[in-house]
């Protein structure tokens, strides 16, 4: 059994003047890295290792089977997918005796395999119909070799939702398994030194044209409702999850750093933690121009301070920033003036890190990873 700890991208280039600039070299790195495996017969292995099984449909948690199909190829248009109705998932197990743990509610969604680990496991794609923002986009996800080992088939497991930088949209850059982040957890479980975190990886925004700072702009796609309600609904319907929110944190860079901290926040009730990596720290989309009351209520250091006063519960942001990039400058004022009471708060500076997935990975591997494990609550195995 795995030792857990105890409860207790591609490149992104910078925003200069309060806006994000072009995020076209993310995918300029992506190329970069696809070409250099093409060369010399790697080929083959890319193929064989990214792309086996793509496009076939895929099922997490051994208990079920993958959901049935319609005549359009999509599941039930529920909340947790679009097209006709998903078939009724086989009986799941009865839960440990912990009143935390929840189990699957379906109906479940159709998953499409996109790309195969090394372990075996998958990262899969499916189509999530929000059904309180009205919003629809796609969601990758993934699923640690726990998640289907029987000693663990009673038990809950924690989640991590993972924003990308950039415009988050049509992907999300961490379901590039070049990045490393769902090889960083599984090394990380081995170790000791990491939860088995199932992995969350939404679109973050609507479209490439505006960046939407993860809210409800009056009179645009509720972004806000998508990440904060929908996607953790959606997970509740294919997972076993934890009811509380010691199983619910975030993990973003840039632009989705910024989400992540802001909806922990805004949300103390439901999600404990995040690690967010190279971001801003005040809203600002042009989106907001006329609304400045609903801006306020999705700027984090009017919610830190909101917490502050009302005392809790306590929530845990773990900046990470690069010291070849700019930032940190804006992390330690907020953790001077708003790291009090229950906002805790830490600084991880990532040594010739600059602004992209890679380096922020590698803060996680060199102690993030633990730091966010350490305060949520990992899956407990079956005595025996």
């Amino acid at each position: 059994m795995h030792q857990y700890p105890q409860q207790s991208s591609g490149q992104e280039p910078e925003r200069a003047g309060g806006r994000r600039k072009s995020r076209r070299a993310v995918w300029i790195g992506a190329g970069v890295a696809a070409a250099l495996l093409l060369g010399g017969g790697g080929f083959a292995a890319y193929k064989n290792e990214w792309f086996d099984g793509n496009g076939q449909a895929v099922s997490f948690g051994k208990n079920h089977a993958p959901a049935t199909p319609g005549k359009d190829g999509k599941d039930g248009k529920d909340g947790g997918g679009s097209g006709k109705k998903a078939a009724s998932p086989s009986p799941s197990p009865t839960p440990t005796g912990d009143p935390d743990v929840q189990l699957p509610a379906g109906p479940r969604s159709e998953f499409k395999q996109t790309t195969k680990l090394d372990d075996g496991t998958v990262i899969a794609k499916t189509r999530l119909a929000g059904a309180k923002s009205g919003f629809e986009g796609d969601v990758w996800v993934w699923a640690p070799k726990e998640y289907d080992d029987p000693k663990y088939a009673k038990s809950a497991f924690p989640v991590l939702i993972a924003l990308p930088g950039g415009n988050g949209f049509p992907a999300n850059y961490w379901s590039d398994r070049s990045l490393g982040l769902q090889k960083a957890i599984s090394e990380g479980v081995q170790a000791g030194t990491s939860l088995p975190f199932v992995v969350i990886m939404p679109v973050l925004n609507p479209d490439n044209k505006y960046y939407y700072d993860g809210a409800d702009i009056p009179g645009q796609p509720k972004m806000g409702t998508w990440i904060a309600e929908d996607v953790p609904d959606f997970v509740r319907k294919n997972f076993r999850t934890y009811k509380s929110r010691d199983g619910w944190a975030f993990m973003g860079s840039s632009s989705g750093a910024f989400v992540g901290m802001k909806t922990v926040l805004q949300y103390p009730d439901r999600f404990k933690a995040v690690i967010a990596s190279g971001g801003e720290i005040v809203p600002d989309s042009p989106l907001w121009k006329g609304h400045q009351a609903e801006m306020d209520a999705n700027n984090p250091e009017k919610l830190a301070d909101k917490l502050i006063k009302a005392g809790g519960p306590d929530v845990y942001i773990n900046f990470q920033v690069g010291t070849k990039e700019s930032g940190r400058d804006r992390m330690a004022k907020f953790v001077q003036e708003y790291g009090k009471g229950p906002v805790k708060t830490t600084i991880r500076d990532i040594q010739n890190g600059e602004h992209n997935g890679w380096h922020y990975v590698r803060g996680m591997k060199e102690g993030s990873l633990e730091w966010i494990s350490k305060v949520l609550k990992g899956p407990k195995p079956e005595a025996g």
